[in-house]
């Protein structure tokens, strides 16, 4: 007899959190295009946003390859969504930045406390 696994329930918050990761993965490839002379943008700009979602697959998706605890998934979080709060500062955008930085920080906050608790 086989049991049916039980239905995965999508919060607000994940879809907020989908939608950060997919705006700082293109916001690194803005940046390394737009703020690095050639050739360097060229290796920024698939670079960036490649390390980006190499990390995140590794060690921050729920299908995480390494399973890490709650404090080192925080870290490799603020990694990836800070330097994406780093490219709009640098491109002179610091209202975007801040505003990315709000919400990701809101959303990370009200996941890592779900995955505390």
């Amino acid at each position: 007899m086989t049991s049916t696994p039980a239905p995965v329930r999508v919060t607000v918050n994940d879809v907020i959190r989908f939608l950060l990761e997919i705006f700082a993965i293109i916001s690194l490839g803005i940046w390394g295009f737009v703020q690095f002379p050639f050739p360097w943008n060229i290796v920024v700009g698939i670079g960036a946003p490649v390390i980006a979602i190499v990390l995140w697959g590794l060690f921050r998706s729920p299908k995480a390859v390494f399973q890490m605890d709650v404090f080192g998934k925080a870290i490799v979080e603020i990694a990836v969504m800070g330097t994406a709060v780093f490219a709009w500062w640098d491109m002179g955008q610091p209202i975007v930045a801040v505003v990315f930085a709000i919400i990701a920080i809101v959303s990370g906050i009200i996941n890592g406390r779900r995955e505390i608790g």
